[in-house]
Formats: C-alpha cells, structure tokens, sequence
C-alpha cells in the first residue's frame, strides 16, 4: 500500500487526491489541512453571490468521501506550531504540497499600511467567514472606496461593496458581515487600473454582473476606453472593451450607489487625513506601444477612506522546503521538490505552490495530474526506501488531534442550523471556537 499525504484540501489538493487514487488502487491518500473545513478558495474566497461556483465544492466533496481518501482538518504543517516538514516526511512515502499562494502582492508605494488600507485578500477572508479574518472595522465611516486592480477578485469586492441585504441575505455570508455590508454608507466604488481596459484581467461573465446590482449604477469614462485596433484584441479583450462601451455611451441615472469603472491610472501615494486614509494619488499613464504603460507627470487625487489592493496573489515560504522569491514557487521538475537543483524523493508539489498564481480552478487539474504521474512513476523506488509509522497514532502522539470527515460534516450541521434560527439558508461559522466546537461535537 502507497501512503501518500497531500497537505491542502483545495482544489488542487482534491484534484491530486483524485488523481492518485484513479490511476493506482493500491494508494491510500490523507488530505491535510491546517483548517478544520476543507475546499480552500472554494469556500473561502469565491464570493457568496456566487453560488454555480461555489457548487464546485460537490465534486471536491466526492473526492474527499473517496473511501481511499481520509480528510484531517485542524492539522498545521510547517512554522513554529506546526508539525515540521522534515517529522510529515516519516509518516508517508510521498507528501505532495498545495498550499497555494496565501499572501497578496503589495504595491509598494507611501501610505499602503494607513488604516483603511486592506489587501483585498483579507477583505475576501473577511465576508468569506475565515477563522483568521479581521474584524471589517475598516468600513465605518466609509462613502468612497478605491478598489486598485482589475481583475475578477477587483470585480468581486467591488460587487459585495454595493450589495444589498436582498440580494446577500440568500446566501452563506456570515451573519456580521451581512450586516457590516448591508448597513454600510458606500455610494462610490473605483476600480481602477494601470493599464487599458484590453489589459484588464477580468472575464467579460464577470464584468458584466457589475451591471446586474439592483441600485448600483456603472460608470466608464469615453476618453479612457483607447485600445489597440479591434483586430489586435483577442475575443475576450474585444467582448469586454464592447461592456465598457455601452456603459460609457449610455445616460446617466439615477441610483442610490457607483461604481466607476477607470483606467490609464497608476497609483503613486495613500495620503492620509486624521490618521486613516483619505485619497489615492494616481499618476496618468499611456500606452507604451509595446503592451505596457508610462507615466504622463499628469496626477489626479481620488478621495477615498477604504482602499482594497487586488493586484494579485503571492506565494509564501513553508519552513523545511526550498522556496524561490523572485516566483513566489516551490523549485520542481514536473511536480518533484528540487532541493539545490536536485530531486528531493518523496516530496512533490501541485497548485498554485508550483506553478503560480495562474489560471481557472480548473487549470488545477492538469497541473494535479502531472504531479500524480511522477510521484507513481516514482512509487516502487519510495516504497522500498520507507516503511512510514501509521500516522494517527504519531500526529496524537504529537499534540495533533486532527478534525476527521464527520468533524466537518458536524460543522455543516450547525451552519444549517445556524441559519435556521436566522431565518436564512445555511450560514458560515465565522471563529475558531465555533468551528472547533461544532466539530467535537461529531
């Protein structure tokens, strides 16, 4: 029997699970996660208007239900807490990482740590219920937003920024940030990007949600939509370039909220005003004629008490494995740990971890399954090298009590119930205590 640990219970965790198990029957597969819920971005950072998405969780459930498959919740990997790497390596033949890419890209200009400046990572966390989340106290007070990026997270926090109680009672929000988000005196909402709108990151299905808010009204600017000739654009440049036009040619109304779609605008300083920030400072940009943009020495002054970063995700290191900065990536070849250039056997990685923050939930899948077929390939070499303990025994022995499939079923449970006494449909358990209390409770 192939013991395999796969630590993350995301998407390409559950993918790599899969894998393994389909293409060999002798493999049996632990799913470690240092949260006692499984799904990773699946649960928590797919926004909760999205429900065909967050439906992606019944394929990973059947994976995890495998019954070659054990899901253990509650289990740290790596850091001062956590169980060392080198100790994870014992208990298996194989350990594959999908960590993912936890931190965000900065923007590296003055006033990014003022109050009122979020990564738009963490305000996701927040409205997604993640144990680790802060408290959104950021958003008293609040009547301009800048959100800097443009992508489909950038659309998304837009999107929660100017939801109503109507449209995000439905749904699995936590019930503080429902109401946070619903009481809140946001009329404006900038989203901004350095680049042109045939730049932009966004898919056209998401931009074009922006426009189905009940009382939210969207702004483009006409002088801000020039792009490279129609026949350079690709279909999806030229489909969201058309949204913008008819946003920019159509007559304004009137609506209680704005968002303002805007572009050619490279953030330079947060400037501050009784200890929070107040505006951001852009620097008008223009097209470089090679894809890229310079600056114009043209600056323009956007009043805003919240700004939320969403210019990307970053990798972060896991102590006990080798790390490249500039990448943000764990070294491989075709999905096995490189350790100074060199195979580090047993070790491997899938997911973001190996290969960056890119593509679709589905871009996990190929990338899972090359992984899969190298750690097989490498199986008889691994199996002969390593008789690993029985792992449960060794993680209790350790101070490790992991959170089994029926912890989290029990944690299910008292969402449903949660929003029954609410009034609602299911509603996520926002803490710690919550979770880990209702997962004993199993």
């Amino acid at each position: 029997m192939l013991r395999v640990a796969v630590v993350g219970s995301g998407p390409s965790g559950c993918y790599t699970a899969q894998s393994l198990v389909q293409r060999d029957p002798g493999v049996h597969v632990d799913v470690l996660d240092r949260l006692p819920c499984p799904y990773g971005l699946v649960r928590y950072g797919v926004a909760p208007d999205h429900e065909k998405i967050k439906s992606l969780q019944g394929s990973l459930r059947a994976v995890l239900e495998h019954e070659r498959v054990r899901f253990l919740g509650g289990v740290r990997v790596g850091g001062p807490d956590g169980l060392p790497v080198e100790r994870l390596r014992q208990l298996y033949h194989a350990v594959v990482y999908c960590v993912g890419a936890a931190a965000d890209r900065r923007l590296g200009i003055p006033g990014e740590e003022l109050p009122g400046s979020w990564s738009a990572t963490d305000f996701v966390a927040w409205y997604s219920a993640h144990p680790d989340a802060a408290d959104a106290g950021c958003l008293r007070g609040v009547r301009s937003a800048v959100v800097i990026g443009v992508g489909n997270v950038a659309v998304d926090v837009a999107r929660m920024l100017v939801r109503g109680a109507a449209e995000l009672h439905p749904t699995d929000i936590p019930q503080s940030a429902l109401d946070t988000l619903t009481a809140s005196g946001i009329t404006d909402v900038h989203m901004v990007g350095r680049r042109g709108p045939a730049q932009a990151r966004f898919t056209t299905k998401e931009l074009r949600e922006l426009g189905t808010v009940p009382g939210t009204e969207v702004t483009v600017q006409e002088a801000e939509l020039a792009t490279s000739a129609p026949d350079a654009l690709t279909a999806v440049q030229r489909r969201n370039v058309e949204v913008l036009r008819g946003w920019a040619a159509a007559p304004p109304r009137q609506a209680e909220r704005r968002i303002r779609l805007r572009f050619f605008l490279r953030p330079v300083e947060l400037l501050e005003q009784d200890g929070r920030v107040a505006a951001v400072r852009f620097e008008r940009t223009a097209p470089d004629g090679s894809g890229g943009v310079t600056g114009t020495g043209r600056y323009e002054e956007v009043p805003a008490q919240l700004v939320l970063r969403s210019v990307g995700y970053r990798g972060v290191p896991l102590e006990g494995l080798p790390f490249d900065v500039p990448s943000g990536t764990v070294p491989h070849r075709e999905g096995r740990v490189l350790r100074d250039g060199v195979v580090s056997p047993g070790e491997y990685v899938a997911g973001w971890i190996k290969r960056g923050p890119t593509g679709v939930i589905g871009t996990n899948r190929p990338c899972a399954k090359e992984t899969a077929a190298s750690l097989l390939a490498d199986a008889p070499a691994l199996m002969a090298a390593l008789a690993p303990e029985e792992p449960l025994a060794a993680l209790r022995a350790a101070g490790i009590d992991p959170v089994p499939w029926q912890g989290w079923l029990a944690i299910e449970r008292a969402e449903a119930a949660l929003g029954a006494r609410l009034g609602r449909n299911m509603v996520k358990l926002a803490d710690w205590d919550a979770l880990l209390g209702a997962a004993r409770s199993a």
